[in-house]
């Protein structure tokens, strides 16, 4: 009897022996799961994709910061044109600026430059990406506001912001600073993205389809993008009970927040404030004078843009007129965009006696 109750003990005390030491190495693995988290944190993801994205945004927007940047040409057969660099690329011509390499600094000396701030609109957002050092796969997405100001309408404002949105893109990293200027704090963020579709929004704002006798037709867009847009990949169509005409567009660059003229006649076009005007006379899409290459009585003006990586192009905006529209236009009517619904529907537009060709309502 003795025995068994001995045996009895030994078992107790062993079980017990068991349950603490379980309990002890649970401790430890929550006690090391909790370290391995915390270093983490404070080394950053393991994941060597997330790590580049962190580089690049940070070694961007210092890219941006350092100094005034620089701006290379290229020759013809795409090599740089090393001896015309220079470091004023803010004061070079849009066209040229989107022909070769532009590092877009914004510095002048240790101060923010806000004339350079301002030319950010006469560079595309892959220009940009190129000169800051980036993977093709990557784009971009800038932002810089006012956080403090001693002028009161000018605090909390925004000076640039554009690129692609960070919720189309696969992964995404951000860095950002602050400048103080005066009286003045700037914050200026720079986020980099895995992949994204890129803002290429552009608005037909006015067509005119009936000329008057001897006048162009033409069509106004507006870049509502603070970045310039490479007019490369956007296509026209027009389709009428006549006629379809489409054409694919390979030059031309259109500044941020402008306004351009397409037009059938450069030299007789009234252009108003219109920043760009484009020629597509030559292009026989449209017509002067006698010759109507958009239809009168009624018909379909498509703006599309295809995406590098995409084969097919995805409509961006579409104006109709004639048929079941019940826009009906005379030689001296244009046809305006009125809501604020984008893309526009057929009810956003209406007819206007008084063209204005370069201005917007």
């Amino acid at each position: 009897m003795n025995s068994i109750r001995v045996s009895l003990k030994r078992d107790e005390n062993g079980m017990t022996a068991v349950i603490e030491f379980l309990s002890a190495f649970t401790l430890f693995l929550m006690i090391l799961t909790a370290f391995l988290s915390l270093a983490q944190l404070e080394m950053g993801s393991n994941d060597t994709s997330v790590d580049r994205l962190d580089r690049a945004a940070a070694q961007g927007l210092d890219r941006m910061t350092s100094d005034g940047g620089w701006f290379v040409p290229t020759f013809d057969d795409g090599t740089l044109d090393y001896s015309n660099s220079t470091s004023e690329w803010h004061i070079q011509p849009i066209e040229r600026l989107n022909q070769g390499i532009v590092l877009a600094g914004l510095m002048d000396g240790h101060r923010l430059d806000f004339n350079r701030i301002d030319s950010l609109s006469n560079i595309t957002e892959d220009n940009l990406a190129r000169g800051l050092g980036l993977s093709g796969k990557y784009s971009l997405y800038l932002e810089i506001k006012i956080t403090e100001s001693d002028t009161p309408n000018r605090a909390n404002s925004t000076l640039f912001s554009g690129g692609t949105e960070r919720g189309t893109a696969q992964a995404s990293s951000s860095s950002f600073k602050e400048i103080q200027v005066g009286q003045e704090k700037f914050l200026l963020i720079l986020e980099i993205h895995n992949g994204g579709r890129k803002a290429n929004d552009l608005h037909i704002t006015e067509i005119s389809p009936r000329s008057v006798s001897g006048s162009p037709e033409w069509i106004e867009m507006y870049n509502p993008n603070n970045f310039a847009i490479d007019m490369n990949g956007w296509s026209l169509t027009h389709a009428s009970p006549n006629q379809n005409t489409n054409l694919l567009l390979r030059t031309g660059v259109i500044s941020g927040n402008s306004l351009t003229i397409l037009t059938g006649d450069p030299n007789s076009q009234n252009t108003g404030n219109a920043d760009h005007i484009i020629d597509l006379g030559s292009e026989g899409f449209l017509g002067v004078g006698q010759l109507n290459m958009l239809n009168d009585g009624g018909g379909v003006v498509i703006l599309s843009y295809t995406q590098l990586s995409e084969f097919q192009p995805y409509e961006v905006m579409r104006v109709t007129w004639g048929g079941d529209t019940g826009y009906f236009l005379t030689p001296s009517q244009s046809l305006v965009y009125i809501g604020d619904v984008y893309p526009p529907t057929v009810e956003d537009w209406e007819t206007s006696n008084n063209p204005t060709p370069g201005i917007l309502p």
